[in-house]
């Protein structure tokens, strides 16, 4: 699978609905993204979904603001009702003046009526309103951004077609009435699911608010036309009545207890002991969330439920949300950012010292996002044994594929999102509990009692679609990778060549990621397989190497990784622009270009990564002479 990188803020690929990545084909175009250039943010047609809210839920928000908002009210849309006091006890705790935050709860008959009273039947739509002043939605839009649990792009569109249909069914032109609360009304045109049409647009009124950061134009109707017939056309699935065989296909996927894992069902019921080494795990075992991050975070909700209270660690340089949740819910966290040995010392004094309240729970990855770097896992599993706190893994790099982590994890985290789809049109994440754990009777309980499936089901049977084969994907990803990756570090310390080095598991913390690497099958020319992933970074001796070599790949270019095209972006200035230096401390450099490899042919990866590469060094002779 190959995609040619689309045009500056068009979805990756182009015109997919519910695509998760969005173009910046530059470096100069992320620059601009960070930056808030009008440039760059007017042409952006979607984003990652939990930094760019999706056109479809923007929509419905001026609905529901039109329906249920005071003067000078925003609010943001959930699925469920603890998702929605969640976010309400966060916006009054981090905001520095008392505000008042509101919730509704709005029902969505399938049927086109609505309701904010009645019990919620099957043909109900549930949807939960925060609403807050204009001026709070930075701490809203944190909320959002670091927990994942925002409502669906999916469910958002049922919502706005259940709306259309009871605009319909009032008459008078299309004309929604609306409740006695708000004197406003709202016109839906027909809308028209033919796909060679150009209608098709619900059709919303102006508002008298201020714009929302961050929001741009509205989608043009073709391509949303176009995205239809992908999305219906190519999706291959299943009716939303199997969202329950879905989700269970996924746990049992996830649990590593199918038989056949790429059956063509998801009702392939043949089961096996579980490969995920661990005795005894089952699809009981697995919880399934809307996005990782939803995952991670509710990992650590978790253990501040279940544990006595105390700080949680951070090991490693992780991706940001993750340290955002431990220093903003709970006591806060310690941070140690190389996740080396000298760290695994800092660590254990640490943990030593007379009289400390030792730590509630360790969060890490492995390998991580985006150095690469693998912590030393027995190392951790002895010191959680011998002061008895929580240890989670974010598996998501290293794919239960290449790497077996569920022995020295209490809980493991991933996000479904990347890889494990692959296809770059759905979210979600999984939370899977060790039996083993002496924490898993305690954690289980509380599980048992607190958990509410908040995953869209159409979400469910389209992650459940993607993921049949992504055992084979991941084969296949993996021998590109190390191919790419190979001919990149026959470079590093070569005279006159721009690159300085390659992050890859294959030679950063070799030792370590060793100790959990499962053996690699035979590859097509006879050898083992490395099992290294789908990721790298690399680094420049230049920043103008470092652009010249993005700018010329001719792969997509823009967020999110594990998809099964090759996807790059300059990492540090997409996720850490305002604090460059922080991440330079940690190894983080300027410079670093990150490199998700897809299923492409070797040959014509091989001939991009040459060809880009000699690109950075005629760029880089230039400024030289």
């Amino acid at each position: 699978m190959s995609v040619v990188c689309p045009p500056l803020g068009d979805s990756i690929p182009s015109a997919l609905p519910h695509a998760i990545s969005v173009s910046l084909p530059t470096w100069r175009d992320t620059v601009g993204y960070e930056e808030g250039d009008k440039r760059v943010l007017d042409a952006m047609c979607t984003g990652y979904p939990r930094f760019f809210i999706h056109k479809s839920i923007q929509k419905l928000a001026v609905v529901c603001e039109g329906k249920f908002a005071l003067p000078n009210e925003k609010c943001l849309l959930f699925a469920k009702a603890y998702i929605a006091e969640e976010c309400r006890k966060f916006m009054i705790s981090r905001s520095s003046d008392s505000i008042t935050v509101r919730l509704v709860q709005f029902l969505i008959c399938s049927d086109g009526s609505t309701s904010t009273t009645s019990p919620v039947a099957s043909n109900e739509t549930p949807l939960h309103i925060v609403l807050f002043p204009f001026e709070a939605f930075p701490i809203a839009k944190q909320f959002w951004q670091h927990t994942g649990l925002g409502i669906s792009s999916r469910m958002a569109e049922r919502c706005l077609t259940s709306l259309e249909q009871a605009s319909n069914a009032v008459g008078n032109g299309g004309q929604l009435s609306a409740s006695p609360t708000s004197p406003t009304r709202y016109t839906f045109p027909t809308r028209n699911r033919h796909y060679a049409t150009k209608k098709g647009c619900v059709t919303l009124p102006p508002t008298n608010r201020p714009p929302e950061p961050g929001v741009t134009k509205v989608l043009e109707e073709n391509w949303i036309d176009q995205g239809t017939y992908l999305e219906e056309r190519y999706g291959r699935n299943m009716p939303l009545d199997s969202a329950n065989a879905s989700k269970r296909a996924l746990r049992r996927r996830i649990a590593g207890v199918l038989v056949h894992q790429e059956e063509t069902s998801c009702t392939n019921d043949e089961l096996q002991p579980s490969n995920r080494g661990v005795e005894g795990v089952t699809e009981d075992d697995v919880y399934l969330f809307p996005t990782g991050m939803a995952a991670i975070w509710s990992a650590h909700q978790l253990c501040l439920a279940a544990l006595p209270p105390a700080k949680c660690v951070c090991f490693g340089f992780p991706y940001i949300d993750t340290l955002k949740i431990l220093e903003k819910w709970g006591p806060g966290s310690h941070f140690f950012g190389n996740g080396d040995a000298a760290d695994l010392d800092a660590l254990e004094a640490l943990l030593s010292v007379p009289g400390s309240p030792g730590i509630l729970a360790l969060f890490c990855e492995l390998p991580t996002n985006p150095l690469l770097r693998s912590a030393d896992l027995v190392r951790l599993r002895q010191l959680a044994d011998q002061h008895g706190f929580v240890i989670v893994i974010d598996e998501t790099i290293g794919t239960f594929v290449n790497v077996e982590l569920l022995p020295y994890a209490d809980i493991l985290v991933s996000s479904l999102t990347k890889v494990f789809s692959g296809e770059v049109n759905v979210m979600g994440g999984s939370l899977t509990l060790n039996p083993k754990s002496s924490h898993y009777s305690t954690l289980k309980a509380r599980l048992s009692e607190s958990y509410i499936d908040a995953y869209w089901d159409e979400d469910a049977i389209y992650m459940e679609r993607n993921s049949r084969d992504f055992i084979k994907r991941i084969r296949i990803i993996n021998r590109n990778t190390e191919a790419v990756c190979d001919y990149l570090q026959s470079h590093v310390g070569v005279q006159n060549s721009v690159v300085k080095r390659i992050f890859y598991p294959k030679w950063v913390d070799r030792s370590n990621y060793d100790a959990c690497r499962l053996p690699g099958t035979v590859g097509p020319d006879g050898t083992e397989e490395g099992n290294f992933g789908g990721l790298f970074s690399v680094t420049f001796t230049s920043k103008v190497a470092a652009e010249a070599f993005f700018d010329a790949l001719p792969c997509a270019k823009g967020p999110s990784l594990g998809t099964n095209f090759t996807l790059a972006c300059p990492y540090t200035i997409l996720a850490h622009y305002t604090e460059l230096p922080w991440a330079a401390q940690f190894g983080v450099e300027e410079s670093l270009v990150r490199v998700s490899i897809g299923m492409e042919s070797k040959a014509l990866l091989l001939d991009w990564f040459q060809s880009s590469l000699a690109k950075a060094e005629e760029d880089a002779a230039k400024v030289e002479v």
